[in-house]
């Protein structure tokens, strides 16, 4: 049970010990959640509580006096070293130096594991992000959504859900045959052919790069096949190739998934002749949701909330963009998830309702959640930056990767919550200095190696004893078993303390809320709070056994700012 858990039992075991003995006259069931929250000024305690304001109702009485019952009947214990009540009725609790000194020793064992709960209860959940059209490069955008869904999923596991990360290939439909058209005019201009790309197309740079690709591989191969069967080839060689482009591209940050699904797939028939369009269709059709009119097949999504039917299959047979969706999200459920989650740009908004409508109609309401996200905006010393020097389109994601790295990109694209536009500084990116969030983290991480491997070489340990040991071997010989944790009890090396302690309660928080980017304030604090701590506390000094406690204090930083950081999908570097 951690320190939360186990100081709001305390308080209901106190309120029910005031019921029970008269001090307080309401029932039992009437008590409310402790809802513990951290005081704005650390002076007054670690933990505040409500709980006597919000019982005056039911207890007829004045809050302060119901504070005073439930201080008088807290039960011995080893948790709590002070209760003191604050103005109309606050609790403010003071931890025992020791409760918060234990959490460095439960970092220290866990490690990665630290923090880990059921508190998802192992909910199978998909997550489906990024999903970019197999058509064009990837702008910024997408990294965005690479690291928001991959961190969201981080975070999720973290707290106990079962989480499945899925990339939808947009690969059936019109922009396809586009998509293959434009490359077939591309290479025959290349070729020396008088033909002019069509109104319909993707004119990008990047489309003759695949077709001069195509010729350097495979010269004039194509050249006397007709425009139909030219087509028919490059969509399907230009979409291989975009295809692992995009792999690639999410891989570089840090972003993998366990799921490519294939759109195609949706409309291939089973052993039945069934294709699962045709499943998705018939189980809406038998919930009575679906209906003919001017020969088209439609949804009755009006009856549930939307604003209007929406058309699945068109009078000349053609399916709607939507109707993928809806057999796309059929197939999911079919996959035995018990809640979906979309990633998608707030350009979507207008498109969430009548696909959670489409989720109600076959019995799953609340079942999907779609996370909206706002733009990027890039920057370059302040300056709005809309072209790529390189080609003079759109900056992509790859070009931006490039200039930053990864670490850098990531760490900046999730430092917002996603209903917020990110304004990315390329410039602020690239410092090396504290004005660069990533960098004073990661920095913090690395001032603690180098600390480890001083206290080492000041210890006798030679260069190359100290290379030949992982950082957590050195650690441990460092520190050994049974450092005296007693010692600390300086207010920096409390407040430490205190934010490692909250760290479970914390992640099970963002996974409920699917906001990583708290990740990014939490160990920012974290790192701050080290620096104060080493400003105000001499690490390596003459007192050993003062020293071996700020250095399993340290250590235990070290570990969570690794953790924190692994979970936003940024590296954690021993040397910078």
């Amino acid at each position: 049970m951690e320190i939360q858990e186990k100081l709001s039992s305390l308080i209901k075991q106190a309120f029910e010990a005031a019921i029970n003995d008269g001090s307080l006259t309401m029932d039992s069931n009437e008590i409310p959640d402790p809802a513990l929250e951290r005081p704005r000024d650390e002076s007054n305690g670690d933990w505040a509580s409500t709980v006597a304001m919000r019982s005056a109702k039911a207890a007829h009485c004045a809050p302060r006096t119901i504070a005073e019952a439930i201080v008088a009947h807290i039960p011995n214990n080893e948790l709590i070293a002070s209760a003191e009540i604050a103005g109309p009725g606050f609790i403010n609790f003071k931890l025992a130096n020791d409760v918060l000194q234990n959490v460095i020793v439960k970092l220290r064992s866990e490690g990665k594991n630290f923090g880990k709960s059921d508190f998802g209860a192992g909910e199978k959940v998909d997550l489906e992000y990024v999903s970019a059209n197999p058509t064009g490069p990837m702008h910024v955008g997408h990294g965005r959504w690479a690291a928001l869904g991959s961190s969201i999923a981080n975070v999720m596991r973290h707290a106990g859900y079962e989480v499945t990360e899925e990339f939808y290939v947009n690969d059936h439909g019109v922009q396809m045959d586009v998509f293959g058209n434009s490359i077939s005019v591309r290479y025959m201009q290349l070729l020396g052919h008088d033909v002019q790309m069509p109104e319909q197309c993707y004119g990008g740079a990047y489309v003759a790069d695949i077709a001069r690709s195509i010729i350097d591989d495979e010269g004039k191969k194509y050249e006397s096949m007709t425009d139909d069967e030219r087509k028919c080839e490059f969509r399907e060689i230009g979409y291989k190739m975009m295809l692992e482009n995009q792999r690639k591209i999410c891989a570089s940050i840090g972003t993998t998934f366990d799921v490519w699904f294939s759109e195609r797939t949706l409309y291939v028939p089973d052993k039945n002749g069934k294709s699962m369009v045709d499943h998705a269709i018939a189980a809406m059709e038998s919930k009575g949701y679906i209906f003919n009119k001017d020969g088209a097949v439609w949804f009755k999504s009006s009856a549930l909330g939307d604003d209007k039917d929406r058309v699945l299959i068109k009078a000349n047979g053609e399916m709607t963009y939507f109707m993928s969706d809806v057999a796309y999200h059929f197939n999911k459920m079919q996959r035995g998830f018990t809640h979906l989650i979309n990633i998608w740009g707030a350009d979507h908004h207008g498109y969430v309702k009548r696909c959670q409508c489409m989720m109600e109609a076959w019995g799953y309401k609340d079942k999907l959640e779609v996370v909206l996200g706002q733009l990027v905006n890039l920057f370059r010393n302040g300056e709005s930056v809309r072209m790529s020097k390189r080609t003079g389109e759109m900056v992509t994601l790859e070009e931006l990767i490039e200039e930053v790295g990864p670490d850098a990109t990531r760490y900046l694209m999730l430092a917002k919550s996603s209903d917020q536009p990110i304004d990315f500084d390329i410039e602020v990116a690239k410092k090396k200095d504290s004005s660069n969030p990533v960098y004073y983290v990661q920095y913090a991480h690395a001032r603690i190696c180098s600390i480890l491997r001083k206290a080492a070489a000041e210890s006798g340990m030679t260069e190359d004893e100290i290379k030949s040991l992982s950082t957590d071997e050195l650690a441990e010989k460092l520190i050994g078993e049974n450092p005296d944790l007693s010692l600390l009890s300086h207010e920096s090396e409390l407040a430490l303390m205190r934010k490692m302690a909250d760290f479970k309660s914390f992640i099970e928080s963002a996974a409920k809320d699917r906001a990583p980017y708290r990740c990014t304030h939490y160990v920012e604090e974290l790192a701050s709070l080290f620096h104060s701590f080493y400003t105000n506390c001499k690490v390596i000094q003459d007192d050993k056994g003062l020293e071996k406690s700020r250095l399993a204090l340290c250590d235990a930083t070290r570990k969570l700012i690794a953790l924190v950081l692994g979970l936003l999908g940024v590296s954690a570097p021993e040397r910078m």
